[in-house]
C-alpha cells in the first residue's frame, strides 16, 4: 500500500477527537440492544462498527511492530468508542447547520486514493483488507469533509495566534531550536556480513588495507571510493553529506566527529563492514533564528489551539445531546 493511502486508512483508526470514522443507524431500525455500543440522539453506533475500527487500530500498531496487549486493547477500545461518539456528534451538528459537501471534491479524493495504487484490483484488495466497500469509503470521506467544514467554521476559523505568543514559545523552548553539531564525511566501505566467518572477514580486511595503502600513496579519496566502495554513496565519491550524532553507527560517528576537515581516519569497523572515513566539512551547534521558524511555530500553536477548542466544542455538543453507552 502506498504511504499516502496507508496514512488515510490509518487516519480512520487513530484514536483522537479529530479522527475515527463511523456510521450511525437510525433508532427506528430497532437493532437488538446487544448489537449497539452507543446511541447518540437516537442514532446507534454498532458493535460491528466498533470492531471494525478496532481491527484498523490493531493493523496500524502491528504494521509499526507494536502489537497491543489485552489491557491496552481494552483501554483503546473505550477511546475508540468515545471517538466514534464525538464524530457522530460533530456530523449531526454539521447536518443541523445544513453543511453540504461538494461531490466533485469527494470524487477528487476518491481519485487521489486510487492513484496511490498500481491497479484497480490492488485498490479494491486494500479496501477489502480494511473491511471497506467503495460506497462506504465514499460516505466516510463525505462525512469527514462535512465535519472538517464544521470545525473550520466554528473552531479553527476563529483562532488567532499573536506575534507575542510565537515569540514567547520560541524563547521558552530553546532546545527545540538548537541545530546540533554536524560533520560532512565521505567513506569507502568494504562490506562484511555480520555472520561472516573469520576467512571472509580477513579477506575484507585485506581489501580495505590495500585501499588504505593507495590513499597513503596519494590516491584521490573520491576516485577510490567510486572504484572500490561497496556502499550506496560510491557513485558520489562516498559523500554522505552532513549528519549529526545519532544518525550513524556509533563507531563510525565517533571516528568522524574526532576528525578535522580534510583528515582521514584509520580503518573503522561497524556492523556493515570496514570503513575509511574522510571528513570534508563541519558545522558547529547553532540556534535557528526566530524569523526562520516563526511560521512553523504559528502553525503549531494554531494546531494546538484548534485541538483544545475542538475538545471544548465537542463538550458543548455533548451537554446538549443524549448519549447512551451499552458497552463496558
Amino acid at each position: 500500500m502506498e504511504p499516502k493511502v496507508r496514512r488515510f486508512f490509518c487516519g480512520l483508526a487513530v484514536v483522537s477527537i479529530l479522527v475515527g470514522a463511523g456510521f450511525s443507524v437510525a433508532e427506528d431500525e430497532r437493532l437488538p440492544s446487544e448489537k449497539k455500543v452507543a446511541v447518540v440522539d437516537g442514532s446507534a453506533i454498532t458493535e460491528e462498527q466498533l470492531d471494525t475500527e478496532m481491527s484498523r487500530v490493531r493493523q496500524m500498531f502491528a504494521s509499526r511492530g507494536r502489537p497491543l496487549s489485552d489491557s491496552q486493547l481494552s483501554a483503546i477500545r473505550k477511546q475508540v468508542l468515545e471517538s466514534l461518539i464525538n464524530r457522530e456528534l460533530l456530523y449531526r451538528e454539521s447536518q443541523r447547520r445544513a453543511i453540504r459537501v461538494d461531490q466533485t471534491a469527494v470524487d477528487k479524493e476518491m481519485d487521489n486514493l486510487r492513484k496511490g495504487f498500481s491497479s484497480e484490483a490492488e485498490f479494491k484488495s486494500a479496501l477489502s483488507q480494511m473491511n471497506l466497500g467503495e460506497d462506504t469509503l465514499r460516505s466516510q470521506i463525505e462525512r469527514e469533509m462535512a465535519i472538517q467544514q464544521l470545525i473550520d467554521g466554528q473552531v479553527s476559523g476563529k483562532i488567532t495566534v499573536s506575534e507575542k505568543e510565537c515569540r514567547e514559545y520560541y524563547d521558552s523552548h530553546p532546545r527545540f531550536f538548537r541545530r546540533p553539531e554536524q560533520v560532512r564525511a565521505s567513506h569507502i566501505l568494504v562490506k562484511v556480513d555480520p555472520r561472516a566467518g573469520e576467512a571472509q572477514k580477513a579477506e575484507a580486511r585485506r581489501k580495505i588495507e590495500s585501499i588504505q595503502e593507495k590513499l597513503r600513496k596519494g590516491g584521490d579519496f573520491a576516485a577510490l571510493a567510486k572504484e572500490f566502495s561497496q556502499g550506496p554513496s560510491a557513485p558520489r565519491g562516498g559523500d554522505l553529506n552532513y549528519f549529526k550524532r545519532g544518525d550513524m553507527a556509533k563507531p563510525f560517528e565517533d571516528a568522524a566527529f574526532a576528525l578535522k576537515p580534510g583528515e582521514v581516519s584509520d580503518i573503522v569497523e561497524t556492523r556493515f563492514g570496514y570503513h575509511i572515513i574522510k571528513v570534508t566539512g563541519r558545522k558547529p551547534e547553532t540556534t535557528i533564528a526566530y524569523d526562520d521558524v516563526r511560521e512553523k511555530i504559528e502553525a503549531f500553536l494554531r494546531s494546538e489551539k484548534t485541538q483544545q477548542e475542538t475538545k471544548r466544542y465537542i463538550e458543548q455538543l455533548r451537554q446538549k445531546a443524549k448519549v447512551e453507552r451499552f458497552s463496558d
